[in-house]
């Protein structure tokens, strides 16, 4: 068997290479010529898979994608060609809900205010946008949520009509959120988070959901998050609000049109990141190993690699704290000594500079250095402060008393 990997897709030797030949490819470079006798193909988020990429396939029999994300894949004609798919639902939730909280936290600190008095929306509830629900609630934050494929469906489960409500969000149903339209959440939050597939078409579509008419009705003051997808905001729109009025804040890490992105807009970003919210070592080495375990199962061969056995020993494994912290510089302490998106915010400034913004939008990606996540550091408290530890557990971090 021939297996073409992308080759930012890490450990996949340590995983396929017992399946068969393992050959690299950026995956830029993956074209129809390189499918020639290729039996299985693993991509990430910047390879579509497509019918243009598919006239080389004649031998392809499985295409796996190490992301969350799908809309690069043609399922519908992978399944007409009948060859088997599969993605990594979850594979770098944990690392997105990281880079979120570290980047409102550097935000405030640079603007001036506390992420404990503002009110966090977050639009998509699934495996990303849970998990933000259930550490904001377990941080204490005040949150609401919308997402109403969720809604419609729960709805029609349970025989109730009512659209907004309150359910049980993130994981392990941890987190109580009210659920509401996506214009209820932007006249009462001071925050948005878009954490949501790229749909096109149909009722739930989400391409621009954030349009020009929901750009202009953000209340000044208000921050504006997107790790989801790039598609779903008017960049123009947005881009006019920012350069015009200047009275909301973006961070954004996902563009419309990568890598060529729009450079205004990211130079008005307070925080502007190359599609990297989801790059810790963790989240990737989990999505290998998911699709790993896929192609296994479509060959019909048992998994002989664990996924504890693929990751390795993260460099700071503990800190402690004394006493006399504020929570929130506390948090920001032991959040940037796991990561500091300001690192990739600058890099990607001196890329595009140098570069230009296409490649050096993908040398960012490319050379994208080591990191961890926030649940592999333990946090020692010399001097016990029961809400600090709190608030340092329900970020994410393992607490004890030194």
């Amino acid at each position: 068997m021939k297996i073409l990997v992308d080759a930012n897709v890490p450990a996949a030797e340590a995983c396929f290479a017992a399946l068969g030949e393992v050959v690299r490819l950026p995956g830029r470079a993956i074209d129809a010529e390189a499918l020639h006798g290729v039996d299985a193909l693993v991509v990430r988020s910047i390879t579509r898979v497509d019918e243009a990429l598919l006239a080389g396939a004649s031998r392809l029999r499985f295409v796996g994608t190490c992301t969350i994300g799908t809309d690069h894949i043609d399922t519908r004609l992978l399944a007409e060609y009948g060859i088997a798919f599969a993605s990594a639902p979850g594979c770098n939730a944990e690392a997105v809900v990281d880079y979120v909280l570290v980047s409102l936290l550097t935000l405030a600190e640079r603007q001036g205010w506390r992420l404990a008095d503002r009110r966090i929306g977050v639009v998509g509830a699934g495996n990303v946008g849970g998990r933000l629900l259930a550490r904001l609630a377990a941080m204490g934050i005040d949150c609401l949520a919308c997402d109403p494929p969720r809604i419609e469906t729960e709805s029609i489960e349970t025989g109730s009509a009512e659209r907004e409500s309150t359910q049980e969000a993130g994981a392990g149903g941890q987190a109580p959120a009210r659920f509401v339209s996506l214009d209820t959440l932007i006249a009462e939050c001071d925050v948005l988070c878009l954490h949501t597939p790229l749909v096109r078409e149909g009722a739930h579509a989400t391409h621009h959901l954030l349009n020009a008419e929901r750009i202009a009705a953000l209340t000044p003051g208000t921050v504006l998050l997107n790790a989801g997808r790039g598609d779903c905001v008017d960049g123009q729109a947005l881009r006019a609000r920012l350069a015009g009025e200047g009275d909301i804040s973006a961070i954004l890490d996902v563009f419309e049109d990568e890598p060529g992105i729009d450079t205004a807009l990211g130079e008005l970003a307070e925080i502007a990141t190359p599609h990297i919210a989801g790059y810790s070592l963790d989240g990737k080495l989990r999505g290998t190993h998911q699709i790993y375990r896929a192609l296994c199962r479509d060959v019909g061969l048992p998994c002989r690699e664990t996924l504890e056995e693929l990751l390795p020993t993260p460099p700071l494994r503990s800190l402690e704290l004394g006493g006399g912290f504020e929570p929130e510089d506390a948090l920001r302490l032991v959040m940037r000594a796991v990561y500091d998106p300001r690192r990739d915010h600058d890099s990607l400034g001196r890329a595009s500079r140098r570069q230009g913004m296409v490649k050096g939008f993908d040398a960012c990606r490319a050379d994208y250095p080591l990191r961890r996540e926030f649940d592999t550091l333990e946090i020692a408290q010399a001097a016990e402060d029961r809400h600090l530890a709190a608030l340092l557990a329900g970020a994410g971090f393992r607490v004890t008393n030194s």
